[in-house]
């Protein structure tokens, strides 16, 4: 976990007002603190819950906003209203409020004291239309924000909240963050394009490019003595083919590879970048396609993606941010092949090289094997198999007059046979519902070739983070029909033109 994570704050904060007297509005508190202490020891939520004030007035709620909006700890806000919060209040606060908010409709006790009920508990106990008065200034002012319903003590409202906290995660990470484009898009190809201005805007991530020749200066100063040390990290790590092995006639293409990594790992670290991608089409002076080097710094927490899909390689990132602690991984991701046997439908998910070997079932193999294009020398890669269970297949596109996210439920599946001689990192699913809807779903959409592919983030966690974003989001899934989902894209284009 990076320090900024380890740092990252969500404020808690109680809505209520004078009316009520002092003997309330310490009871409010009191209530709101035993909440937040008891959120702050659930393992499930990954960062720290502070428990800021009472706010009873439009200079106190306007005041909390602006701090939260210029902290560089909080990530995110929590809201809640104890009592009835005249909603008036909070129009300027929210005005100027730039954190993602969840409002949290919970009450202090989880059932009716039947037998000692009055108006006094009743005056105290007011989130049931409290929280509507809030409720409604939030969707009169058209502000994203999610909300989660349920005592504070039940595990689901519980894991509702840390969703959205993972989500919270990966829209700060965004905020400034850098990725760097090691020369231009593949050719011709348009998904993996787009408007890096407009995505800066709505993302608050910037993309620039640099000329390969940037990165050759990083990896022609490379010792050869970090080159060794890293090479016997290799052996140590992974599964060595005899051919890689110190004195074997391929052990100086290992050498190139770790070269390469520690050059391309003190680009990015020198520059302050959270991800980067690459092109086969544009490598001159590397000798060899960066393919264990990419997915090492996948592992290590970088976005990445391949021929300058830098939306991608952004997602990833993100992905990889939300799901900090989580079991499983994120890894970029290609729908590479079909499998068409009737009842036994599958995709085969891969790339040329540059699998995260976070999702990695076992111990990965380092292989050297030709590329096949680009005419450069033969790339090392990890090659390895992914474990079977629920996952996900998550792309954002430009649709010239808005980013939409694509979100595909899949099951992963163990491979039948060995695939013996396929030398890349691999995973097999059967995409929700079916082969036939979900693939001809995902290209109704406009959805790309490339992903992010999770194993632990849930669809909820996606929605909110494009809630967040401001940004349309398709999601395909079990209950997905095509004349349905034929039916939300011309909604949506309505709505959007």
């Amino acid at each position: 976990m990076s320090n900024s994570i380890k740092q990252a704050e969500i404020w808690f904060i109680t809505g209520s007002q004078h009316l009520y007297g002092d003997e309330i509005l310490k009871k409010v508190a009191n209530h709101s603190a035993t909440i937040v202490k008891s959120l702050k020891q659930e393992e499930v939520i990954p960062v720290k819950i502070v428990f800021k004030q009472v706010l009873t007035s439009p200079e106190e709620i306007y005041n909390l906003c602006v701090d939260a909006s210029s902290s560089k700890n909080c990530i995110g806000i929590i809201a809640w209203m104890h009592t009835f919060s005249p909603a008036k209040m909070w129009i300027n606060g929210l005005k100027i409020l730039h954190k993602p908010l969840l409002h949290f409709h919970t009450q202090f006790n989880r059932d009716i004291p039947w037998n000692d009920i009055d108006m006094d508990f009743m005056n105290l106990n007011q989130s049931a239309h409290g929280d509507r008065e809030f409720g409604f200034i939030i969707s009169r002012m058209r502000i994203n924000r999610t909300v989660v319903t349920g005592h504070w003590q039940n595990k689901n409202t519980v894991g509702q909240i840390a969703e959205w906290t993972r989500a919270a995660i990966g829209w700060h990470d965004w905020q400034g963050a850098k990725f760097v484009r090691f020369g231009d898009n593949m050719r011709y190809v348009a998904v993996t394009d787009g408007d890096k201005v407009e995505a800066e805007i709505k993302f608050g991530y910037s993309v620039n490019t640099y000329g390969i020749g940037d990165l050759v200066g990083y990896v022609n100063n490379v010792k050869e003595t970090a080159i060794t040390k890293l090479c016997d990290d290799y052996a140590l790590l992974y599964s060595l083919s005899p051919a890689l092995k110190k004195g074997n006639p391929q052990h100086q293409s290992l050498r190139e590879a770790a070269k390469i990594e520690i050059g391309l790992r003190k680009f990015l670290t020198d520059g302050n970048y959270k991800g980067f991608t690459d092109t086969f089409e544009d490598l001159h002076g590397i000798m060899q396609l960066p393919g264990i080097a990419a997915q090492r710094l996948m592992q290590d927490g970088f976005g990445f993606s391949a021929e300058g899909d830098w939306k991608t390689a952004a997602l990833v990132r993100a992905m990889k941010t939300m799901a900090t602690g989580l079991p499983g991984g994120n890894a970029f991701m290609e729908d590479y092949t079909y499998h068409f046997e009737s009842g036994n439908e599958m995709v085969l998910g891969s790339h040329m090289l540059e699998i995260c070997s976070s999702i990695a079932d076992g111990k990965p193999t380092c292989e050297i094997h030709p590329l096949g294009i680009g005419g450069k020398a033969d790339p090392v890669r990890l090659v390895f198999n992914v474990k079977s269970g629920k996952a996900l297949n998550a792309s954002v596109i430009d649709m010239g007059n808005r980013f939409r996210m694509l979100i595909n439920e899949v099951d992963a599946i163990k491979p039948p046979q060995k695939l013996p001689k396929l030398p890349v990192a691999r995973v097999l699913w059967k995409p929700l519902p079916d082969m036939q809807t979900g693939c001809s779903a995902w290209i109704l959409a406009g959805g790309a070739h490339h992903t992010c592919y999770s194993q632990n983030l849930s669809t909820n966690t996606l929605q909110i983070f494009a809630e967040m974003a401001g940004i349309e989001c398709i999601t395909i899934n079990k209950e997905t029909t095509i004349q349905q989902l034929k039916n939300e894209l011309k909604w949506n284009e309505m709505l959007y033109k």
